[in-house]
């Protein structure tokens, strides 16, 4: 796992190099959330709303809005597909998303309408990291997660 000012940057995961992480799952389904870096231009994360399970969400419509002290925005889908299940921990308990973001703070489980190019807008590995550190430098963010 590659860390970079402070933010995590897994290589394993698949990023859209802006907000979100993809993780594939079994089934044919990925596990999305938002980034480390992305948590942290955010802010605290105070209020979190989730699409039902069973909605159709077009590539960059967003599956999910966040609101934190700061900022307000929508959480895009990295593929079309449909909302097969959301973490209803996060919606409970939004703070989550600052402490952990690949892990416990997912936001939805979606099944992609094409398979076979679901990751195709996608980066992972090396690709993905430099692109990130990139990102970060940009942006110029000094990752840091909140405590329980």
């Amino acid at each position: 796992m590659m860390e970079y000012r402070g933010c995590v940057l897994p290589e394993d995961l698949y990023y859209d190099l802006d907000y979100i992480w993809v993780r594939p799952e079994a089934g044919g389904c990925y596990r999305i959330g938002i980034t480390d870096p992305s948590q942290t231009m955010a802010g605290r994360v105070q209020h979190v709303a989730i699409r039902e399970v069973g909605t159709r969400r077009p590539r960059r419509k967003p599956v999910a809005r966040l609101e934190s002290g700061k900022w307000a925005g929508g959480i895009p889908a990295p593929f079309d597909g449909i909302i097969v299940e959301r973490n209803a921990r996060v919606i409970d308990n939004p703070n989550l998303i600052n402490i952990a973001p690949y892990t416990e703070a997912w936001l939805v489980v979606m099944k992609p309408d094409d398979a076979a190019h679901a990751l195709d807008h996608l980066a992972t590995g090396s690709q993905a990291v430099d692109k990130l550190r990139a990102w970060i430098d940009r942006y110029d963010v000094q990752c840091m997660r909140c405590a329980e």
